[in-house]
């Protein structure tokens, strides 16, 4: 590795500015920073040190979504083999050839992982080839360095998806995200929404019939299973939680269909740990976001002729259904598209829970309202920020005058 790294060295003033190659300086800078650890150091003091920078701050959020990603992959396949063991068949193609040598048991962890990994990995890809292509046009034309965000990006964005939604919207998808929630708003740091959320978002209202229905979220043509939100959607005044054959541990622990990673509260809350003992994450999002979502659902139950079950679901089912930890956990807190002041980050979780439980009961027909409440918070985060701001300068106005 010295000597690669030397020769890398040896090419740097190249790519420099004034360089025969400096137009493709971003490519070199990303091969390098991949490879080797910087070799930038300051010349003179003041040394201001900082353990934390944009690379740990991913790597840390990737290590996060560790636990999420493992449910991705275990669930997938054991919903799908549930099905396929009952039936007595595999799957079609390619993946009936691989899982023909492995088996599909749902009782077993590697059948499980395999089967869930031959439908999240090509999805990953997709998300990670497209979406790179786009970051590394848009940083070529500016000439800006290569930053690991899109990593966390690329990573989000499969584990929001059902796992049998075509490739082909995947890419179309992630493309809108990067270009229109992040790119044109001048690239890392200056997006004010979500590009994940974003493009999750734009698949769900373009191609509706892949994103929703009962015959998206177990990876087995044919077959129908909807997700807990929508059998209570479609369930009787008396008794919300009847027609579940799920218990509220089973929820928790995230064995049930759903996105590929957001089934699981378990996983969120594991990956919470690590974004709250490294400071990473908000607490202040996610309790005050928890607080709005409870007592709207509070309120809520106070209506005398609520209009559909959703409405009589208790706040301790709420919080395990649907992707609302994943939300509250990895969408809500992200640091660029959040409030960024301690006191807006209380008003910004508390519209997003109310939101998110708002949408979620007064609309049976899309019984999820995470992602469009996260990103109506997205665009509010900036006036609440200047609200903030501005009741701030006017108390200190009148205490010093």
């Amino acid at each position: 590795m010295n000597f690669l790294n030397k020769k890398f060295l040896e090419l740097k003033p190249l790519f420099d500015k004034g360089g025969k190659f400096e137009r493709w300086y971003p490519l070199y800078e990303a091969t390098d920073s991949f490879l080797f650890s910087t070799t930038k150091s300051t010349s003179g003091a003041p040394h201001i040190r900082d353990a934390i920078d944009l690379k740990r701050i991913m790597i840390t959020v990737i290590i996060a979504l560790i636990p999420c990603t493992y449910m991705a992959l275990w669930n997938t396949g054991y919903q799908a083999n549930l099905v396929l063991a009952s039936l007595g068949s595999l799957p079609d193609g390619w993946r009936g050839a691989i899982m023909g040598l492995v088996g599909i048991d749902p009782e077993s962890l590697l059948s499980n992982l395999v089967h869930g990994v031959l439908y999240f990995f090509p999805i990953y890809l997709v998300t990670v080839v497209v979406g790179s292509i786009w970051e590394a046009l848009f940083n070529l034309i500016r000439g800006h360095e290569f930053s690991e965000a899109f990593l966390v990006t690329s990573l989000l964005l499969p584990l929001t998806l059902p796992p049998d939604i075509p490739l082909w919207q995947v890419a179309v998808g992630v493309s809108f995200g990067v270009i229109f929630a992040k790119e044109v708003f001048g690239g890392v740091g200056k997006n004010f929404m979500n590009p994940a959320l974003a493009s999750r978002a734009f698949i769900y209202f373009a191609y509706p019939a892949e994103m929703s229905g009962d015959r998206v979220w177990v990876a087995v043509d044919g077959v129908s299973s909807a997700t807990p939100l929508g059998i209570i959607a479609q369930g009787s005044l008396a008794d919300p939680l009847g027609g579940l054959d799920v218990s509220w541990m089973q929820a928790f622990l995230g064995t049930i269909p759903g996105s590929m990673g957001e089934t699981s509260a378990l996983a969120c809350l594991l990956g919470a740990a690590v974004l709250l003992i490294t400071g990473i994450g908000s607490w202040r999002i996610m309790l005050s976001m928890v607080i709005g979502a409870v007592a709207t659902v509070w309120l809520l139950q106070l209506l005398p002729n609520p209009p559909s079950a959703l409405y009589g679901v208790p706040a301790h089912w709420h919080l395990v259904l649907g992707g609302f930890a994943f939300g509250l956990v990895f969408m809500a807190t992200d640091p660029v598209s959040a409030a960024q002041t301690f006191a807006g980050q209380w008003f910004y979780g508390l519209l997003i829970g109310f939101l998110s439980i708002l949408i979620r009961v007064a609309n049976p027909a899309y019984p999820e309202g995470v992602m469009l409440a996260i990103l109506m918070g997205n665009v509010f985060a900036p006036l609440i920020d200047h609200i903030v701001l501005r009741l701030n300068v006017k108390r200190r106005v009148l205490r010093h005058g």
